[in-house]
């Protein structure tokens, strides 16, 4: 690979036309739905792999199929004035979530993990509006304010409302995951979506391969269906194709935007816990859901 000169103008992925916004709604809702599975991938995971081990592995197999997409198409490296911009991806989504997330979910059922995922798209709008200096307008924050309030009153109500140590994990991992969203957007403007991820998770290889490792001669490893599905799930579904369709997303409709389709991601997760994990719905859920789906409407409407 060739270093790229910093001073080459990166072609633009970001058009206004209904049509490119139509399909960039489309891919950042396919960036949720992935997403969405990945608390119950993760607690499937956990049935046969440590907490540390898990991540260090999930992190490797990523960066592995990334590296392979890069050499394949000879993709040069990144412009210099872009890799502190990657670095923040790279902190943020390949290695903050997965870890914070991963230790909440050894004591926290996934549906109320799910609170993350409540509350990161207005995290997400808010750092936005700091780094790239995007102004939603009033209806759109008012939206934003009453979906992410929604999500989390009914996350918190499953929990019954105490605060445990599982819950700082996710409040790390909020922050987190939404500063890695925020920078990831930002260059996914001037670089394709599936190169963000793509350099941040091979930036990170040199410190993930020792980790996973002496992770796994450390922590007991048992083989199972779960564990493997859940593994793999994470690392290319997760951790790879779904941040490739999800910053491609926010690149064409706008981070605020794109952040509030999430606020479904939560009701979505719970959906698969009972699926596939055999937890328990209450009553409020489809009250919630309704709730959720007219902000995602008003803030898909909304002028900034």
């Amino acid at each position: 690979m060739k270093t790229q000169s910093s001073a080459t103008a990166l072609p633009a992925i970001a058009v206004t036309t209904p049509r490119t916004s139509g399909l960039g709604t489309l891919q950042a809702a396919l960036g949720v739905g992935a997403f969405s599975l990945t608390f119950p991938a993760t607690a499937w995971g956990l049935e046969g792999f440590g907490p540390w081990a898990l991540v260090a592995v999930r992190s490797v197999l990523a960066a592995l199929v990334a590296g392979g997409c890069l050499l394949a198409l000879r993709v040069p490296l990144p412009a210099r004035r872009h890799r502190s911009g990657l670095a923040v991806v790279a902190a943020g989504v390949v290695v903050g979530f997965p870890l914070f997330s991963t230790l909440a979910l050894q004591t926290s059922s996934t549906a109320h993990a799910a609170v993350v995922v409540g509350l990161l798209p207005l995290t997400t709008a808010l750092l936005s509006a700091l780094r790239v200096g995007s102004r939603p307008s009033r209806t759109f924050w008012t939206a934003a304010l009453a979906g992410a309030g929604a999500v989390a009153a009914f996350t918190v109500q499953q929990s019954g409302g105490a605060l445990t140590t599982a819950d700082l994990y996710l409040f790390g991992a909020l922050l987190v995951c939404a500063a890695g969203y925020t920078e990831g957007g930002r260059l996914a403007r001037v670089m394709p979506g599936w190169q963000v991820i793509g350099w941040a998770l091979v930036f990170c290889l040199p410190l993930a391969v020792p980790a996973a490792a002496l992770a796994l001669a450390l922590e007991p490893v048992r083989l199972t269906a779960h564990s493997v599905t859940g593994l793999l799930w994470v690392a290319v579904g997760s951790q790879f194709l779904g941040l490739v369709v999800w910053y491609r997303g926010m690149a064409a409709i706008g981070i605020p935007k794109a952040s509030q389709l999430q606020l479904a991601q939560p009701l979505l997760t719970l959906v698969w816990s009972v699926l596939l994990l055999g937890e328990h719905l209450t009553p409020a859920a489809p009250l919630t859901a309704a709730a959720v789906l007219v902000c995602i409407a008003v803030t898909q409407r909304a002028r900034g």
